[in-house]
């Protein structure tokens, strides 16, 4: 493995519970939808979980005004309240000193991403957003096919950290090496990921060992 694609959401920063406590408390029931359960919509980009919502559920909001409701949430939430996953700085170096290179790969717009990029000082090979691909986002596997592509990788070729069903889901079908991550209060099933690490520790632990001289996978 030597690519590693990071997923941002709840990864590298633990967004996804202020997401879900802000969806569940005023955004949802703002725009007439109840119980929606965390694993139906985390990791998927806001425009597709309006799509999804409206299908499924009915709003009552347009999508214009839905979209405009999440921007002005995220200028708080990336600007003021998320912090960075306890070591990333040092687990980027470490990464990088073993010639791995390091993508992020997000369902965030590219908006999103750079007040998180700019307020912890963060730098990547390359930064996807799911507004860079014309088709479906996280579960669907393009985002992680094409992240790979823009690496010269192919996706067998990279380990993917992700912390949401839909992301697992994402990078497994692409047929990345994927590492979950559950990093929030909502109890999400990732098994569907090859490994499922607790801590930044065990993170750690698992990604340096992808380019361990010893190791072969």
């Amino acid at each position: 493995m030597k690519t590693v694609l990071f997923d941002m959401d709840g990864v590298v920063v633990n967004s996804e519970d202020f997401w879900v406590e802000l969806e569940e408390e005023t955004i949802f029931p703002e725009v007439g939808v109840d119980d929606v359960s965390a694993d139906e919509i985390t990791g998927m980009n806001y425009r597709e979980i309006y799509d999804y919502l409206d299908s499924e559920y009915g709003t009552t909001a347009t999508k214009e005004e839905f979209v405009a409701i999440y921007d002005e949430a995220a200028k708080k939430i990336y600007g003021e309240r998320v912090s960075l996953m306890n070591g990333f700085h040092d687990l980027l170096d470490e990464l990088r000193d073993r010639e791995t290179e390091i993508a992020l790969v997000s369902s965030s717009p590219h908006d999103w991403i750079e007040i998180v990029l700019d307020r912890f000082d963060l730098d990547f090979a390359e930064i996807v957003s799911a507004e860079d691909i014309d088709v479906p986002g996280k579960p669907e596997p393009a985002i992680y096919e094409y992240a790979a592509a823009r690496l010269d990788r192919r996706a067998d070729e990279c380990a993917a950290v992700e912390d949401s069903e839909n992301g697992v889901e994402s990078a497994v079908r692409a047929g990345t090496y994927c590492v979950g991550y559950p990093n929030g209060a909502k109890e999400l099933d990732l098994s569907a990921a090859d490994v499922v690490v607790s801590s930044p520790a065990e993170l750690r632990e698992e990604l340096l060992s992808l380019r361990a001289p010893t190791e072969s996978r």
